[in-house]
């Protein structure tokens, strides 16, 4: 884009230059030649206003593809971690649900162990108690 602006602005001098030279030699009154060269001045300035208005409409569809672009990025990167969020509640869930289980599991093996030592145990002293 910045050689494509050189590019412009030297064409533009190049014509402005040689414009001044054709009316600076050619046979004009002076107050002709001032008119023909401020007409001449207010072209290039409408067309370098021209060109600064499309140029700044470029830069401004640049700005606003750059924002898109980074926001669409965020909205990924916040998706993305939203989601790796959830697998890890999930797994954490899962993994408590599993402890819970295996608790259970080794209280419920602990009491029927207990359970089954004290009654062996009644039993021997109800055996003890009647043969004795």
């Amino acid at each position: 884009m910045k050689d494509q602006t050189k590019i412009i602005a030297a064409l533009l001098v190049g014509a402005a230059a040689g414009a001044a030279l054709g009316l600076l030699l050619a046979p004009d009154s002076g107050e002709g030649l001032r008119g023909s060269v401020a007409e001449y001045i207010n072209d290039l300035v409408d067309a370098a206003k021209s060109k600064a208005e499309a140029t700044a409409k470029e830069v401004k569809q640049y700005g606003n593809d750059a924002y898109n672009t980074a926001k669409s990025k965020f909205n990924s990167a916040v998706h993305d971690a939203s989601e790796y969020h959830e697998e890890l509640a999930d797994s954490a869930r899962s993994k408590v649900k599993n402890a819970v289980d295996n608790a259970k599991e080794y209280g419920e093996d602990a009491a029927n162990h207990a359970k089954t030592k004290v009654k062996a145990t009644a039993d021997d002293w109800n055996n003890s108690i009647q043969n004795a």
